[in-house]
């Protein structure tokens, strides 16, 4: 692809890395919480929720704050103490050793979901935006799958393994962006920088209280469903194998999926996307056997996010004016921190009162009631 120059590659490499040592280990903390740390499901998510809030809140301020000092120095030092934050979750053992670690977390990786992001944008062409974002997601599903589908088997092992993955791959991203990425990069100047600017946009504001459940779900695949089938029996690496194994798709159709649709336009198929992910919790709400719901289920909701993965972001850089890219994607980056982190948190509650089963269907009515918003977006 001709616009994949040097830089890019750079910035796709960390990314890949970052989300490869972020994703083994995350996705299974849930169950290292509840099984070894002797802390209830309730609590987990409620600490998770307190982590995402206070990442997605600090997110605006780093993606305008990239906007007027530049990209690669928040994204070095948001590298460096996450290699050293994260394996300090096997210092927990209690609610406030979690709330601590949850928060300390939650600051250090508030930086490269916006930051990253508007570096890609500032380096890709403008009618290319799509592609690379797709691209951009491409790599991290790859990297979630070959990260995620060992993992499992390598948790039941020992977490302590994980740790040191987790941050050795972090300390590989720093070292990426300080000795790879040098020189100038391209960085548009807005007449008067605005921090929270995109949070303040009517615009944006409609878009994201529609478009919440893209990541609202993906925090429950990524979180609720382990939990889900580990109640029920299945073991970490049938998980594991199943959530990578899926992630495969997405890698191997993001960028050609993309690629056909941005002539249209990131909003036109938003709407069919949030019905296949109402379809994909319908399935772990109904197939009996809890292993197939799981590999059904993850199956179809890997369709929707074909689509959503890379039309989002899209959608908010077409929102955002000149100069304000980082500010508009760390908006976005709030509201999708605040929906991936509540998810485990609803799912802990509901499971407690309810089960899991009614919860799958609850959240299938909120996701299809959010589909037919979106519908309205295809002329956009």
């Amino acid at each position: 692809m001709g616009f994949l120059d040097r830089r890019i590659k750079i910035v796709l490499a960390a990314n890949f890395i970052s989300v490869a040592a972020r994703m083994s280990l995350v996705t299974f903390l849930g169950i290292w919480f509840v099984r070894e740390a002797r802390i209830d499901l309730a609590t987990v998510g409620v600490a998770f929720l307190c982590e995402h809030l206070l990442r997605g809140l600090a997110a605006p301020l780093f993606g305008a704050l990239s906007d007027r000092i530049g990209r690669r120095a928040l994204l070095i030092a948001s590298a460096l103490l996450t290699s050293a934050v994260l394996p300090c979750f096997l210092l927990v053992d209690g609610p406030l050793a979690l709330f601590a670690w949850s928060l300390a977390l939650g600051i250090t990786g508030a930086v490269n979901m916006p930051v990253a992001n508007a570096l890609l944008l500032d380096l890709a062409p403008p009618e290319r935006r799509q592609s690379t974002l797709a691209l951009n997601y491409t790599a991290m599903s790859v990297a979630y799958t070959l990260a995620v589908m060992p993992a499992g088997y390598v948790a039941e092992q020992g977490y302590g393994f994980l740790a040191a993955s987790a941050a050795t791959g972090y300390l590989l991203v720093a070292g990426l962006y300080a000795t790879a990425l040098r020189g100038p990069l391209p960085l548009e100047r807005a007449a008067q920088p605005m921090l929270f600017a995109g949070v303040r946009d009517p615009a944006l504001l409609r878009f994201a209280a529609m478009a919440f459940i893209f990541p609202f779900s993906m925090g429950l695949v990524v979180s609720a469903t382990p939990l889900f089938a580990s109640d029920f029996g299945v073991g970490e690496g049938y998980i594991g194998l199943v959530l990578g194994g899926n992630s495969i798709l997405v890698a191997v159709a993001a960028l050609p999926v993309a690629t056909r649709i941005e002539i249209s336009g990131p909003f036109r198929f938003l709407g069919g996307a949030a019905l296949l992910v109402a379809a994909a919790h319908a399935c772990y709400a109904a197939i009996p056997d809890v292993a197939a719901a799981l590999l059904v289920g993850t199956l179809v909701f890997s369709f929707g996010e074909l689509v959503f993965s890379s039309a989002v972001p899209a959608a908010v850089a077409r929102l955002a004016p000149p100069g304000r890219r980082g500010a508009y994607q760390g908006g976005w980056a709030l509201v999708s921190s605040l929906s991936m982190g509540s998810a485990l948190f609803f799912s802990g509650v509901l499971r407690d009162t309810l089960g899991w089963r009614p919860a799958w269907a609850i959240y299938a009515a909120i996701t299809l009631a959010g589909a037919v918003f979106l519908f309205r977006l295809r002329r956009q």
